[in-house]
């Protein structure tokens, strides 16, 4: 009679477990995690700024500038904060900016536009030293908000620090509006060549504007007689 091993039958059933639990592995990483597979449609950026914006020490203030100096007045400031050792005072350098779509010779393109030319917000603890720091920065005017003392000026509120701020974080999604469309180079009246079409290389003049369409009403001169025609943008050019 054979004997009995009980070793084997032992090493069989841990077999067979590892087995099981490799399969159930496979199984597991096959399917998609919910998690990550699916949006959190629920976000929403504003409200995480809010959030941000509520516990970040120190105040926002608004400061002014020469306008289209702001980027360079935020470099200046942030570098005499950094000269000056005034970083456990002076948090943060803000130029507020949105999304546009600018139309420029027929050609559309995304830009960042300031929110408020001219102007840029600091996060700071107010001291007459991180006054001084910001107050004699190259480019800075003066601080906006006044009060009683020209030396403290008045901090944002929350609401109005996030109307800065919240343009720059908001997702094409969530806007209920289509981005501001910036008309450049092209008024009623103006004189332009059509670059596209039936009528190309034909002198026109604008006659009608629609900038949610980006579409023009030109009138071009045939045998004599000022036809009306509809275009895009693109499909004209200024002389």
């Amino acid at each position: 009679m054979p004997e009995y091993d009980e070793t084997a039958e032992h090493a069989d059933e841990q077999s067979a477990v590892a087995t099981a639990a490799s399969d159930e592995s496979v199984e597991a990483a096959s399917e998609p995690d919910a998690a990550t597979a699916e949006p959190d449609e629920t976000f929403d950026p504003v409200a995480e700024l809010r959030q941000k914006l509520r516990y970040a020490p120190g105040d926002w203030f608004v400061v002014h500038s020469y306008a289209g100096y702001e980027n360079k007045v935020k470099t200046n400031l942030e570098t005499r904060i950094t000269s000056l050792d005034m970083e456990e005072f002076i948090y943060q350098v803000e130029v507020p900016t949105r999304e546009e779509v600018e139309v420029k010779n027929g050609k559309r393109s995304q830009v960042q536009a300031k929110v408020f030319p001219g102007y840029i917000l600091v996060r700071m603890e107010l001291t007459p030293e991180s006054y001084s720091c910001v107050r004699n920065t190259p480019g800075v005017t003066g601080f906006v908000g006044a009060t009683d003392r020209a030396d403290r000026p008045a901090p944002l509120s929350l609401d109005e620090v996030l109307k800065w701020l919240a343009p720059a974080v908001e997702t094409a999604e969530q806007k209920k509006a289509k981005p501001e469309i910036k008309v450049l180079d092209f008024e009623v009246g103006d004189s332009v060549t059509v670059t596209d079409g039936a009528f190309a290389s034909l002198p026109a003049t604008i006659s009608e504007i629609n900038a949610d369409q980006q579409k023009l009403k030109v009138l071009v001169s045939i045998f004599g007689r000022e036809t009306p025609v509809e275009l895009n943008f693109n499909q004209v050019a200024r002389i």
